[in-house]
């Protein structure tokens, strides 16, 4: 027997949070080739043009019944693609003037179907276009846990929840049976098209599956949801990785993560903001995503804000430390006597306080050492000096006697290449140049 709590969460909360959690999966899985096609909008467009499909499908069998509803929709969807993909190719116009065009005129048109009497009878209002009817999926699911994964138990299932499950599994065979085609396609078209793949085939395919997922999702979700999920978890995979196989895996735990945090906070309330009771569960569910995103695009190691940043960091502090090395070289070029005063470095390399942790980052690899006010190189940093003023002066040499440019303009250009200048790539430059002894100022090249 089943306990009374537990089965009032299976009966209330299960069937909502698997239909949105199934919906969500399929078009966060798709959404992934499209962000890699630029054509994320496309989700949008059909989650629009779907609605004259659905009044359609009610004015014909006035029925609210699942099956009309998602038959006029489909086609609604794939009329969608269709109109979209021939105006792009006939007008010659780029993909989101098409998309733009073709689900402001569909949408329209169910707005203007949604104004008939007989539309006006029935609960198709905006807010259920919006945010779906989540809340209202319901399931009287058995008393004893051993009919629980019955046959019988499966087919009371609500068809909300059938649907969105057989629509995720035709999405992952689609997927796992037209990866490779999908993926080349993707990234050039013209190769898939050349190893005989047909790069528009493919994308009609892709395409129709997107819209029977919104389709499938549209009813339970809304809109805004089924957006968000085509383009917010791929947007934060993308983010993290640059392997298609990683990024699908990473929008599926995004999506998973999503839902069930976001169908718990709009159950539930948000109590420490004040909201006690529950609150739209699809726009919580987008919310959560939101902040996914967000974070994503402020922590994600390579991509983020602060991973930029923090490589920018990194590479202002190398550069000013190969600057001093550089400085501290020249000035004891003649003498052999590497040193300059702290006071001297910090007048010639201009970076404040990355200056001062270049100088920590220096003497902790044992590039120079400090006694007293000065900074004197050690044999370890006379060597990576010599290579750093090396690259100056091949440069200066590669500018004027291949460039072109004038001896007194190449100085600031040769400061900036030498930072990024391997020792094959120099070698490769004094080769050019004949192995020069000296760079066009008259200075010795190292």
């Amino acid at each position: 027997m089943i306990d009374g709590a537990i089965y009032q969460h299976l009966s209330i909360d299960l069937p909502p949070l698997m239909a949105a959690l199934f919906a969500s999966l399929a078009c966060a899985i798709l959404g992934n080739f499209l962000v890699l096609r630029r054509t994320s909008l496309m989700g949008d467009a059909i989650a629009h043009a779907v609605l004259p499909g659905i009044v359609l499908g009610f004015l014909f069998t006035h029925s609210r019944a699942t099956l009309p509803i998602f038959i006029g929709a489909a086609l609604a969807g794939i009329l969608t693609v269709i109109l979209v993909e021939g105006i792009k190719r006939l007008g010659k116009i780029e993909a989101g003037a098409s998309m733009g065009v073709v689900f402001s005129i569909m949408f329209a048109l169910g707005v203007l179907l949604m104004e008939q009497a007989s539309a006006r009878s029935v609960d198709l209002d905006a807010d259920c276009l919006l945010y779906g009817q989540i809340e209202t999926i319901f399931w009287y699911p058995p008393k004893h846990w051993g009919d629980f994964f019955s046959l019988d138990t499966l087919f009371l299932l609500p068809n909300e929840v059938v649907v969105t499950a057989i629509t995720l599994a035709f999405i992952i065979v689609f997927v796992f049976v037209l990866f490779k085609e999908l993926t080349i396609s993707s990234f050039d078209p013209l190769l898939s098209t050349s190893l005989g793949f047909s790069a528009s085939l493919l994308n009609y395919l892709l395409m129709i599956a997107l819209a029977l997922a919104v389709v499938a999702s549209f009813k339970v979700v809304g809109s805004i949801l089924v957006i968000a999920m085509i383009i917010c978890p791929a947007a934060i995979a993308r983010l993290l990785t640059d392997r298609l196989d990683t990024q699908i895996f990473i929008s599926v735990i995004a999506t998973v993560f999503s839902v069930l945090l976001g169908y718990f906070v709009g159950a539930s309330g948000v109590p420490f903001l004040g909201i006690n009771g529950s609150i739209n569960i699809a726009g919580s569910i987008v919310t959560i995503l939101g902040l996914t995103v967000a974070t994503s695009v402020i922590f994600a190691p390579r991509y983020g804000i602060l991973g930029k940043k923090t490589r920018e960091i990194k590479l202002s502090i190398d550069i000013i430390g190969e600057d001093i090395l550089g400085y501290i070289f020249k000035n004891g070029e003649d003498t052999e006597q590497y040193s300059l005063t702290k006071s001297k470095v910090r007048t010639l390399v201009k970076g404040g306080f990355l200056s001062l942790v270049s100088e920590k980052i220096l003497k902790i690899k044992g590039l120079v050492e400090q006694i007293n006010d000065t900074l004197t190189l050690t044999p370890l940093g006379i060597s990576s000096a010599k290579e750093i003023v090396r690259a100056h002066r091949l440069w200066e040499g590669y500018l004027v006697d291949t460039a072109g440019v004038k001896p007194d303009h190449v100085h600031d250009r040769a400061m900036e290449l030498e930072h990024f200048t391997s020792e094959s790539m120099a070698q490769e430059l004094a080769k050019q140049q004949n192995e020069p002894n000296v760079d066009p100022h008259g200075k010795k090249i190292p």
